[in-house]
């Protein structure tokens, strides 16, 4: 439908609505406005094609499965229309109030065009306040109906609703953007008006220092502009790199960020972000950003911080970052403030630290996002650093309280990481196996001038982390740098040149990497984003290369398309997943290897079709092996692996779950171990889920039973029990429902102990049915096939009031976490091993 008919229906002569255009960009963006025109209506948007597809329900959403809402199909809008709030002019087109009530994104099932065209679309969202599976389902059209009717119907899902409970348009009845309701937003003078244009607040006149103090309360003492001039650009201060946090009273520290370093100069309402070599980057991240500066009560300052995006579970993203940037989407830009240096005329630099950040913390105080202020705490840095470490952070910034801020490298500033992660010269690239314009990998190196003269020495590949677009953009951006002859240093070794297409090292990449082999080539290397604010020729090794002298399993399996985007959102290749694999397999090995296994499979990643497997399919590689059920001698052999090429041969065939039994094969009537799968339903928070854990560990060790737990990857947890194995699947089972049913008698208003979905909503469902034969749970450090990568990640039981979600754990960030313990979460999981309570009844 494009744009045209959006344009037609306005005068853009004297509508200051966004003319639009259509994006370029492939996004999922989902939205709801609450729209109070002739009749109150809500109009459902999907973004494809680069337009927002429109549809206005006139009911709004209902999450009763099978109830049709009549969803009327209108122009396209352009993406820029998906943040409005605010009130149309009457007599406009479309005149009234708009609410946002609803933003998220979107996954089509299947192809989501074809789907379109035929007039039936599934799809689930994930929005604040709907989720799951819904139907768009286009109506046979009567006789002289101009208009295109569709349906928009919930699907059966653990979101769904019975008639009888509270209806979600009467439940949340108000705005995600700004909390209001309609009334409140229609006594705003009109915001999106023919003749104003978006309207803002008239400028106020100066205040003096008292009158400032008087309407803040006193909250916000200012200063007169008249003192030392606002400089264009302060050098930043940066940290020096070290293997250990510094530890004693003059210490604090802060969270390191992922993301880019900048520092805001704000002077009589004109802001700008300057880069740490100070670049102007202020249109780079969007009005939202800049609009937020211009709101703090001040004249003039000059703020140094760091623009992060986070990923879900709360830690800054830098690849997401990057991604962002490239998509220019700009609404989960966060601004986290460390220091001020210049306020209302007066230089603060040659105040202590922690004066200074008084100052800024009082500057934001109730202040909303995106900016926020960086706390800092005053523990024992080698404390700190370990916490940091084990939640996946990028590490800590020490600082000397006491010390004035100092442009330039100094020691009073003091970086420790958790992982290695440097930049890197770009000297080439390996095309892309699955698309003709895209990279593959990109071969890296560093300048050492010392010994090899200014050029290059090559450091190895990195072959993951990129999403299918920043794949496309980097190839795009390597055309014009092609160069014949080889950038690096000396000649490359054959397997090294193989495929390469060699460019001019003019971009700079920031890589994390597990470490150097003893060839002094990248470990387990992963793509975070370009470099845009460092020259090239200043690229050099961050210290001495620690060579790991641990040799990882290698594999005979071959690997087809290892650059294949199994997580198209996240960029985590077929490569990246072997490469989390590797490292995390003497971990994971105990609980699949000789174990019969259920698959999760999805070939193409997991935007595309994905299906259970048990039994073998067409072309299966010899290292996964078929073993006979005992109980089902005419039926099809079992799936079982016993070594690591058998983990990688599920890998190579797109393996992205691995849910094995609960008994080993020497072993098959016989569990030896139980699992309680706590499933929170609707309007349950993530606090709940852990009480529910807390729940089932004092019922387990009541009975004198050992009690572990892990994150599910999804949205609960999992309690596990070892058994040592006497009893069988019967009593088992029994057992566990035993305990899943006291559970839900003793408090009804919290749990519930049947698999009714319709009765989970504020219920935990406490999954005992993992513990029949045949049944399966997701192991111990398997990946999941969901957006976000995440993998199901055991931990202690005091690890567990600090964690964010179900979901904190990640393919990329998980080797993190493993690698800052100093045991492992279930080291004494087998030798805890109890039978089953005897005379247990249910």
């Amino acid at each position: 439908m494009g744009l045209e008919t959006y344009r037609r229906k306005r005068d853009f002569n004297t509508t200051s609505e966004p003319k639009g255009r259509t994006s370029r960009r492939a996004g999922n963006l989902y939205l709801i406005q609450k729209h109070d025109a002739r009749r109150l209506h809500y109009d459902f948007r999907l973004e494809m094609d680069g337009v927002l597809k429109s549809w206005a329900v006139t009911r709004g959403p209902s999450l009763v499965p099978g109830e049709k809402r009549l969803a009327v199909h209108v122009e396209d809008h352009p993406l820029d229309y998906g943040s409005f709030e605010g009130t149309i002019p009457k007599g406009e087109y479309g005149g009234g109030t708009v609410m946002l009530w609803d933003t998220g994104t979107w996954t089509p099932i299947g192809d989501a065009h074809v789907a379109y065209k035929k007039g039936h679309l599934e799809f689930e969202l994930d929005g604040e306040k709907l989720h799951g599976r819904w139907h768009l389902v286009r109506m046979h059209p009567r006789p002289r109906e101009k208009k295109e009717n569709w349906l928009l119907i919930k699907g059966e899902d653990e979101f769904a609703r019975t008639e009888e409970q509270s209806d979600i348009l009467e439940e949340l009845p108000d705005s995600v953007k700004t909390g209001r309701d309609l009334d409140a937003i229609a006594k705003d003078a009109p915001g999106w008006s023919s003749k104003t244009g978006r309207l803002r607040p008239a400028p106020k006149p100066k205040a003096t220092p008292a009158k400032a103090k008087a309407a803040s309360g006193g909250a916000a003492k200012r200063k007169t502009v008249a003192g030392a001039p606002l400089p264009d650009f302060i050098e930043p201060q940066l940290a020096t790199l070290v293997d250990k946090a510094p530890s004693g009273t003059r210490w604090v520290h802060e969270i390191k960020f992922d993301g880019y370093r900048l520092e805001v100069r704000i002077e009589d309402g004109e802001v700008r972000l300057l880069t740490r070599t100070g670049l102007d980057w202020t249109a780079r991240f969007g009005s939202r950003l800049v609009e937020a500066f211009k709101a703090l009560p001040l004249s003039n300052a000059l703020i140094d911080g760091e623009l992060v995006v986070e990923g879900g579970n709360g830690a800054s993203h830098f690849s997401t970052l990057q991604a962002d940037l490239s998509e220019e989407r700009t609404d989960r830009f966060l601004f986290y403030a460390f220091d001020l240096l210049f306020l209302d005329g007066e230089d603060l630099r040659s105040k202590p630290l922690v004066e200074r950040k008084a100052a800024l913390a009082k500057l934001l105080a109730g202040v909303p996002d995106p900016l926020r202020y960086s706390e800092h705490f005053d523990e024992d840095g080698d404390v700190m650093l370990r916490h940091a470490c084990r939640l996946s952070l990028e590490g800590l910034v020490s600082k000397l309280a006491d010390a004035p801020y100092r442009s330039g490298r100094s020691k009073d500033w003091r970086k420790s990481k958790c992982t290695e992660r440097q930049e890197f010269v770009i000297g080439g690239y390996v095309p892309s196996t699955v698309s003709n314009h895209a990279i593959g990998s990109l071969v890296l190196g560093v300048y050492e001038a010392g010994k090899l003269g200014g050029k290059l020495r090559h450091v190895g590949r990195v072959g993951t982390g990129y999403t299918a677009r920043v794949a496309a953009d980097l190839w795009k951006q390597l055309q014009p740098l092609a160069r014949d002859k080889s950038p690096f240093a000396g000649k490359l070794a054959a397997e090294a040149a193989r495929g390469v297409h060699f460019v001019e090292p003019t971009l700079v990449a920031e890589i994390e990497f597990r470490g150097w082999t003893g060839e002094r080539n990248l470990r387990h290397a992963s793509y975070r984003g370009l470099r845009e604010d460092k020259p090239a020729a200043e690229v050099v090794q961050e210290g001495a290369p620690e060579m790991n002298a641990d040799r990882p399993p290698g594999s005979s399996v071959k690997l087809t398309h290892p650059d294949r985007i199994y997580w198209p959102e996240d960029g985590v290749t077929k490569q990246g997943l072997v490469d989390y694999y590797t490292q995390v397999w003497p971990k994971i090995a105990p609980f699949i290897v000789a174990r019969p296994l259920a698959l999760l499979r999805c070939p193409d990643g997991i935007a595309e079709a994905c299906f259970f497997q048990k039994h073998a399919w067409r072309g299966i590689n010899k290292a996964v092996k078929l073993v006979p059920d005992p109980k089902d001698k005419g039926g099809e052999p079992l799936l079982t692996i016993s070594d690591f090429d058998g983990l990688i041969a599920l890998v190579q065939a797109g393996t992205l779950e691995i849910h094995p039994w609960g008994a080993p094969l020497a072993g098959l009537e016989k569990p030896d171990m139980l699992i309680f799968d706590l499933d929170p339903g609707p309007g349950v928070g993530w606090p709940e889920v852990i009480a529910a854990a807390k729940e089932v560990r004092a019922r387990l060790e009541a009975d004198e039973m050992a009690a572990f737990v892990k994150t599910s990857g999804g949205k609960g947890l999992h309690v596990v029990t070892p058994l040592s194995s006497k009893a069988g699947w019967a009593p088992a089972k029994e057992y566990a429902k035993a305990v899943a049913d006291a559970m839900a008698a003793d408090d009804p208003d919290r749990f519930i102990s049947v698999a009714t979905k319709a009765k989970r909503g504020g219920r935990i469902f406490v999954d005992y049915l993992r513990n029949a034969r045949g049944a399966t749970a997701v192991a111990p450090y398997s990946s999941r096939a969901r957006a976000g990568a995440a993998v199901s990640m055991p931990v202690t039981w005091a690890e567990l009031d600090q964690l964010a979600s179900a979901a904190q754990y990640t393919v990329d960030n998980a080797p993190t976490r493993l690698a800052s313990l100093d045991a492992d979460p279930w080291e004494d999981f087998r030798a805890a091993a109890k039978p089953l309570p005897a005379g247990k009844k249910r």
